[in-house]
């Protein structure tokens, strides 16, 4: 039977959101409160998943590795808070190789729903930018703005696609709107 899950943008949700790409894990910024807020999540029972365009990879401007171990530190920073992350996917492709990974296109959370068999209609996908509402819309997710990336202050007509279901300041606030209301 699935289940639902919380699906989460990295740069902006997870770690501050620089307007460049993030090359090695020593240039990583973690948003105060973000890991604990995935660990709360975790551990009442949601599947946590990242979703993520690291074009970084396409461009030659870092290697799997490099990414590999970004996402590391992320993770040994919510295991430190006794969470846990069910997955990682990452869209590397180049912005012009027309993929269906990289957001808006929904593929990467259509991909994670298959392989942990979640159930999209009744997941939340967090995100800080357009990009992320939409693939969320095109997924079936409720989608889920939060403020502490590239999109600071909710402005609807930034949101020309779809628009977010609900808005909060950061990851941190969600988790515990959430966490109050299921």
């Amino acid at each position: 039977m699935s289940r639902p899950a919380i699906f989460l943008d990295r740069d902006g949700v997870i770690n501050v959101e620089t307007g460049k790409h993030i090359v090695r894990a020593e240039d990583l910024a973690l948003i105060p409160g973000s890991v604990k807020a995935i660990a709360s999540l975790s551990g009442a029972g949601w599947p946590v998943v990242v979703y993520t365009n690291q074009s970084g990879v396409g461009r030659g401007l870092m290697t799997e590795d490099d990414l590999e171990s970004i996402h590391a530190v992320i993770d040994r920073e919510i295991a430190n808070h006794g969470g846990e992350l069910t997955a990682v996917y990452s869209c590397t492709h180049h912005p012009d190789e027309g993929c269906s990974c990289r957001k808006p296109q929904p593929g990467m959370l259509l991909q994670a729903a298959l392989d942990h068999d979640l159930d999209l209609a009744a997941s939340y996908a967090v995100g800080d930018s357009p990009r992320d509402i939409a693939a969320a819309h095109a997924a079936g997710c409720v989608p889920v703005l939060v403020l502490s990336g590239s999109t600071r202050a909710y402005v609807p007509d930034m949101f020309p696609s779809a628009l977010p279901h609900q808005v909060f300041a950061d990851l941190a606030t969600f988790a515990q709107w959430l966490l109050s209301t299921a």
